[in-house]
């Protein structure tokens, strides 16, 4: 497991936050991969997913506490984690400043919908290409589809890990754009789901928020963190 943790931006947040701008400024093809325990974990048995953790051309960010503390066991100093939702609500700040085109693929179509109208009303200045539902039968159709209005930013919200190997399958036809899967984001942003309070955010405890509202993800958690954090001792005793 060594080897991903290896692959981590370990930088602080306002430093990826400059080379997202520069990657739109370019029209840079980059593919974000946001990593928690679960995607770690199933990497482990999962080829494809191995394979988009290692690849050196995407950029691997910490996603979660766990990541940051079981980096440490491996010596690698990891200065904060980066959220998927974060990053997302930064993209959709600098696309707004520039300008910039985006697409979404995923999600429910009423969180979709809820979605398109909070841009609309707080991101006025970017494009909206297009927005497709995660339920449409051909996802590989529908994302060729996406690429040929060549979008500057391309949030996929299905969930590890469905949404990295529907962009690692596709992304090498893009002319440009940054393309991130950002699982329940959708639901976060358009108010469908509560993210949890700031001092929850700030005590690293968004786990036990989404637990405490949602208890059929704790066995979830165990299958995922908890195994991951035991792994990661018993590989580093």
């Amino acid at each position: 497991m060594r080897n991903y943790f290896l692959r981590l931006y370990t930088r602080s947040s306002n430093d990826y936050y400059i080379k997202l701008s520069k990657y739109l400024d370019n029209a840079d093809k980059k593919f974000i991969v946001t990593a928690n325990p679960e995607a770690f974990q199933l990497a482990k048995i999962d080829d494809e997913l191995d394979a988009i953790l290692s690849n050196e051309e995407n950029d691997v960010l910490p996603d979660g506490i766990a990541i940051v503390k079981a980096a440490k066991r491996y010596g690698i100093k990891v200065e904060e984690r980066i959220t998927g939702i974060d990053t997302t609500i930064k993209l959709l700040e600098l696309m707004n400043n520039k300008k910039k085109t985006l697409f979404l693929f995923g999600s429910k179509k009423e969180a979709l919908d809820s979605l398109l109208e909070v841009i609309k009303r707080d991101y006025p200045c970017i494009k909206v290409l297009g927005a497709i539902d995660g339920y449409v039968e051909d996802k590989d159709e529908a994302f060729e589809s996406i690429l040929k209005t060549n979008p500057d930013v391309c949030l996929v919200a299905m969930g590890i890990p469905l949404q990295e190997k529907l962009i690692a399958r596709h992304i090498d036809n893009a002319q440009k754009g940054i393309f991130i899967g950002v699982g329940g984001t959708f639901d976060v942003l358009s108010g469908m789901k509560k993210r949890a309070p700031k001092i929850f955010i700030k005590l690293n405890l968004e786990w036990l928020y989404r637990i405490a509202k949602e208890p059929s993800r704790l066995k979830r958690f165990y299958n995922n963190n908890i195994k991951f954090m035991l792994d990661v001792y018993r590989e580093k005793k």
